[in-house]
C-alpha cells in the first residue's frame, strides 16, 4: 500500500514508534502530522485498551509493521529499524526495553546519533518509577488535579488531556525535536526522559509564581482563573446548556455587564466582597435565556463570552469551520494538524494505520529486506 507524498516541516525525518497506549502514540501522531515518516512497530495481538484500528486517529499519517519482540529475531528487527531512524519512541516501564533488547544502549550501538524518546508517567528514576499508573494519579501528585473543580467538592477530572497529552506527549515532542536539532548540529544522540509528572508540574509554573507572590490561594475555586472569580467561569442557561465567561480586563468586563444588563454591578469587578452577589446576579441572567440566545447577544462583542459546545457541535462552529480546525478524512471527523506552517503545511495524508499493513513498503523504503521475514 503506497502512501501519499510526505509534506510538512519534518519531511525526511524517520521515526520508529514502539506501540503502546496514550501519550506515546499521540506524540508520534504529532510527528507524523508534521511530515515525519513514522513507522509504528505493532505487536502480534495488539495492545491493551485499543479501539478498532479503523477509528484510532492517533495512528493517522503513520505506517505499521508487526514485530514480535519476544521472538528470537524480534529485537534484531527493531534494531535494524533504529539503525535507519532519527528518533525512536517507547512507552514501557523503566527497564522493559532493556530486557527486550531494544533499550538505549543497544540502539545507540547501531546508531550513535539516534534520539531515544522515553514516555512514562513517573519517569525513569525515583521511588515510583516502576509502579503502574495512569493520568489521574500522575496529575494528582503534581498539585494540578487539586486545583480543578468547585470548592467543597472533589477535584474535577479533566479527561486525560492535562497529564497524558499536555504534560506527556507535548513534552516528549519538544524533547525529541530539541535532541534531534542537537544531533544534527553535530552532537551525539541522547535519551529523552519525558515523564508526565515533570511535564504537568512544568505547566503550572505561572501558578507557582502567583502562589509565591501571594496572588494565588492553594485551594479550589478561590482564585482568578479557577472559577473563584464570577467573571471567569461557566453559567447554566435556560435550556440546561452553558456559557463560558472570561471577561477579565476592565474593558471586557464593562462590555460584559452592559450586555447582561447589570449596570448596578459595573463597579464590582475588583471588590471581592461583592463577588457573591455578582455571581448570583450573573447566574440568574444566564438562566433567563437559552445558550443560543445568549450566543447571539454576545456575538461580535469583546466581552470574551462563548457557548460551551459538545464534541459533536464543535466542528460546525462557524469560526472553526472557516479555519478548518477540524477535517474529514476517510469518513472520520477529526482535529486537523496543528500548528500551521506558511511554507511547509501539514495535512492528514492517510487514515489510521492498520497493524502490519505497510511491512513491504517500509522494507523497500528503508532498505530493510529482512523485515519481510516477519509477520506482514
Amino acid at each position: 500500500m503506497a502512501t501519499t507524498p510526505a509534506q510538512g516541516p519534518l519531511t525526511g525525518v524517520r521515526v520508529v514508534e514502539l506501540a503502546g497506549i496514550g501519550p506515546g502514540p499521540f506524540a508520534a501522531m504529532i510527528l507524523a502530522d508534521l511530515g515525519a515518516d513514522v513507522v509504528r512497530v505493532d505487536r502480534p495481538g495488539g495492545v491493551g485498551l485499543a479501539i478498532d484500528p479503523d477509528y484510532d486517529i492517533t495512528n493517522r499519517n503513520k505506517r505499521s509493521v508487526i514485530v514480535d519482540l519476544k521472538a528470537a529475531d524480534g529485537p534484531a528487527r527493531v534494531l535494524d529499524l533504529a539503525a535507519h531512524a532519527d528518533i525512536i519512541i517507547e512507552g514501557y516501564r523503566p527497564g522493559v526495553a532493556e530486557r527486550l533488547g531494544v533499550g538505549p544502549e543497544a540502539c545507540h550501538a547501531r546508531n550513535p546519533s539516534l534520539v531515544y524518546g522515553r514516555m512514562t508517567g513517573w519517569g525513569q528514576e525515583g521511588p515510583l518509577a516502576r509502579r503502574a499508573g495512569h493520568d489521574i494519579a500522575y496529575i494528582a501528585l503534581t498539585g494540578t488535579l487539586g486545583m480543578i473543580g468547585e470548592p467543597g467538592r472533589p477535584p474535577a477530572v479533566p479527561a486525560n488531556l492535562l497529564g497524558d497529552y499536555a504534560g506527556g506527549s507535548l513534552y516528549l515532542v519538544v524533547g525529541v525535536l530539541a535532541a534531534l536539532h542537537h544531533a544534527r548540529a553535530g552532537g551525539p544522540g541522547q535519551v529523552v526522559d519525558a515523564a508526565i509528572v515533570d511535564g504537568t508540574a512544568h505547566l503550572s509554573a505561572m501558578i507557582h509564581g502567583m502562589l509565591a507572590a501571594g496572588g494565588w490561594q492553594d485551594r479550589r475555586g478561590a482564585n482568578l482563573l479557577d472559577g473563584g472569580c464570577p467573571y471567569y467561569g461557566t453559567y447554566e442557561t435556560a435550556d440546561g446548556r452553558y456559557m463560558a465567561v472570561g471577561s477579565l480586563e476592565p474593558q471586557f468586563y464593562a462590555e460584559f455587564v452592559t450586555l447582561l444588563d447589570l449596570p448596578e454591578h459595573a463597579d464590582a469587578r475588583k471588590d471581592w466582597t461583592r463577588w457573591g452577589e455578582l455571581r448570583e446576579a450573573v447566574a440568574a441572567r444566564f438562566k433567563a435565556r437559552t445558550r443560543d440566545e445568549w450566543t447571539s447577544v454576545f456575538e461580535g462583542s469583546d466581552a470574551c463570552v462563548a457557548p460551551v459546545l459538545s464534541l459533536h457541535e464543535a466542528p460546525h462552529h462557524p469560526h472553526l469551520a472557516a479555519r478548518g480546525t477540524f477535517t474529514d478524512h476517510g469518513g472520520l471527523t477529526q482535529p486537523a494538524p496543528a500548528p500551521r506552517f506558511s511554507a511547509t503545511p501539514a495535512a492528514v495524508r492517510t487514515g489510521p494505520a492498520r497493524p502490519g499493513a505497510h511491512t513491504a513498503d517500509v522494507a523497500r523504503d528503508w532498505d530493510l529486506p529482512n523485515l519481510l521475514k516477519g509477520p506482514a
